[in-house]
């Protein structure tokens, strides 16, 4: 191999630095940071002057409840392959109704510790 072999990596290395310089500078000059660009620092709402703060608070029971919903959607993607594959496993005579007997129960306690410390309450 000659050096004359790399020279197409080299240019695609040397766009790609370019390309990347680029960029960075553009978001420096026109970024939401820019001092002369004050209009990008300010919220859209149709046209009309914002109204309010741009952020709210969220209260802390709104991310429990979303935690409490990929909870239940885990347990929905770990019974979709059981449920997929339970008939080869009773042919085989393999027995999984033990395993996942055991895998409901412990969801399950977990469901009432969590109606104990009132977790699914929402005024509270």
């Amino acid at each position: 191999m000659t050096a004359a072999d790399f020279i197409p990596v080299l240019i695609q290395i040397l766009l790609a630095i370019g390309l990347g310089g680029a960029i960075l500078t553009a978001s420096v000059i026109f970024g939401q940071r820019a001092r002369r660009n004050r209009i990008k620092d300010t919220p859209y709402e149709c046209g009309m002057p914002p109204a309010g703060p741009g952020r709210t608070r969220y209260s802390v029971k709104f991310y429990v409840t979303a935690m409490l919903f990929i909870l239940f959607d885990i347990e929905v993607v770990f019974l979709i392959p059981w449920i997929l594959s339970y008939r080869e496993f009773l042919v085989n005579g393999i027995p999984i109704i033990g395993p996942i007997a055991v895998f409901f129960g412990i969801f399950i306690l977990g469901l009432i510790y969590e109606l104990k410390k009132g977790a699914i309450q929402w005024e509270k």
